[in-house]
């Protein structure tokens, strides 16, 4: 019990004295993370605003295929990951394998279904309430596409934060394609694992906290902008 009180002490010490090991892990775990869901969005709102509104023989077959892609297991994508990046795999060219860059194409992976899944069901609602407003406007469905997205931005906000949440709390994929090389590819979750794996509990639990309060911010950032949008269809 006095190594748990003293790991918890000394991780305070690390946050209020913003130990600089500390502050490295924790921003590249940040620029990793928004990276990803930058990459992740980039494709997800407009492949998930098509699967809204097109129709097109095995759409069925692609709806199942993104619901299911939205459970990949994490090591099962980071070790397909590694054998395409690996000097023998097709693209070990690029020389990307244990390096920042492979950790955002992991993360995006993940997080890509998840944007796109509810993408398309946030823009599938509002074609379905407006359609026959916009159609009267002479709108077709892809010239609608920038009006839905706008509409429904606030669940799209929403749909942004929980795939940083989702990529912010990814340890297995970005373990086996980074390397958790120390100031190169090391960050928070994979932190977490190799200081426990060793009895280093004060940085383990430093990092620990700052997980829990980005996840927290995470749900409070989602709940405000639904209470948000609530208030305005209200209004």
């Amino acid at each position: 019990m006095e190594d748990i009180v003293a790991g918890f002490a000394q991780a305070f010490d690390l946050l209020t004295g913003l130990d600089p090991a500390l502050v490295e892990i924790v921003a590249r775990s940040m620029i990793v993370s928004l990276s990803a869901v930058a990459l992740a969005a980039a494709v997800g709102l407009p492949l998930g605003a098509a699967l809204a509104l097109a129709r097109f023989p095995g759409r069925r077959a692609c709806l199942v295929l993104v619901n299911a892609a939205m459970g990949l297991p994490p090591v099962v994508v980071g070790l397909a990951l590694y054998l395409l990046l690996s000097r023998s795999g097709p693209f070990g060219v690029f020389g990307l394998l244990f390096t920042p860059e492979a950790m955002i194409i992991a993360q995006a992976i993940l997080v890509g279904p998840i944007i796109t899944a509810l993408t398309r069901q946030a823009v599938q609602d509002l074609w379905r309430e407006y359609h026959e407003h916009l159609r009267s406007l002479g709108a077709t469905p892809l010239r609608a596409v920038p009006t839905l997205l706008w509409d429904g931005r606030v669940s799209l906000f929403t749909a942004l934060l929980a795939g940083f949440g989702r990529a912010t709390a990814e340890v297995g994929a970005v373990m086996i394609v980074g390397g958790n090389i120390d100031h190169v590819t090391r960050v928070m979750t994979t932190t977490i694992a190799l200081e426990t794996s060793r009895g280093d509990l004060a940085l383990a639990l430093a990092l620990g906290i700052v997980l829990l309060v980005v996840a927290l911010a995470v749900n409070v950032a989602a709940f405000l902008a639904q209470e948000r949008a609530a208030g305005s269809q209200g209004a």
